[in-house]
């Protein structure tokens, strides 16, 4: 990792593709980020496949662009990242809480936005109702961009999709349906049933899976291609659902 004090007088050489048809998107980061470290850039365009593939070959590399400083190359832009001192993605495998994060946070922003033009406040019980309802939403958006996917993964460790496999292929439409309905307050006699069995068969499947069975499992709960651990996380969303279901039937026969 560099000292920043001496970075300034510091050149680094940048190799990237610079084409009519296509300009590398990883040469553009990695410009920035050199030059936002302090270093002068001496910017090389290789500006046509031809070039690319004669650069490629003279320094026995398999992608471009490439970065040297003062004369060592570094790499790509991944591993210019890890030479300054960041933290780099080593496989498919990793793990991340990232998108629950980011749907979880949005929808709290969401939630609190709608309630303040609602009712003027934010000081309302509706905060936390309308933030559930709209994870839902947002949650079964992730899974409906491909269905397909999240059904594969979500046969892993649900209860009711291994012994009715459709299930998985239900379950996004379900949620989004449940989610839409809570947060306009319509049809409670609907939205409270569904929400309470999906949730409650969830979270009946992460218990078992992860508490009971100990398995180390990704969890479909932001798509197919998710990253996040099956666990705390993935109970939580199935417990929330729950809850809502509750409360919504709840309130209808109170």
């Amino acid at each position: 990792m560099f000292d920043t004090a001496t970075r300034s007088d510091k050149t680094a050489t940048l190799y990237r593709m610079v084409m009519e048809e296509h300009v590398c998107p990883y040469g553009l980061k990695a410009k920035d980020r050199l030059e936002r470290e302090g270093f002068t850039v001496d910017d090389r365009w290789l500006e046509s496949r031809e070039e690319t593939d004669a650069f490629k070959e003279e320094h026995a590399v398999k992608t471009t662009p490439q970065i040297f400083i003062d004369g060592e190359r570094i790499g790509g832009y991944d591993a210019l990242r890890a030479h300054l001192g960041e933290d780099v993605s080593t496989g498919e495998d990793e793990t991340t809480y990232q998108p629950v994060i980011a749907i979880f946070a949005m929808s709290f922003a969401m939630s609190l936005a709608l309630c303040l033009l609602a009712f003027g406040t934010v000081l309302t019980p509706l905060v936390l109702t309308k933030f559930i309802a709209i994870a839902m939403c947002l949650l079964a958006l992730q899974k409906l961009q491909d269905v397909e996917s999240f059904s594969t993964m979500f046969l892993n460790y649900d209860v009711l999709a291994r012994r009715w496999v459709r299930y998985g292929y239900i379950y996004p439409f379900a949620e989004g349906l449940a989610g839409v309905l809570m947060l306009g307050g319509l049809l409670p006699w609907l939205s409270g049933p569904l929400a309470l069995v999906i949730g409650g068969i969830g979270a009946a499947s992460v218990i078992k899976a992860v508490y009971i069975d100990r398995r180390e499992l990704k969890c479909a709960c932001v798509g197919g291609n998710s990253k996040v651990p099956l666990g705390f996380v993935s109970l939580t969303e199935n417990v929330m659902m729950f809850a809502m279901g509750a409360l919504t039937l709840g309130l209808l026969f109170a």
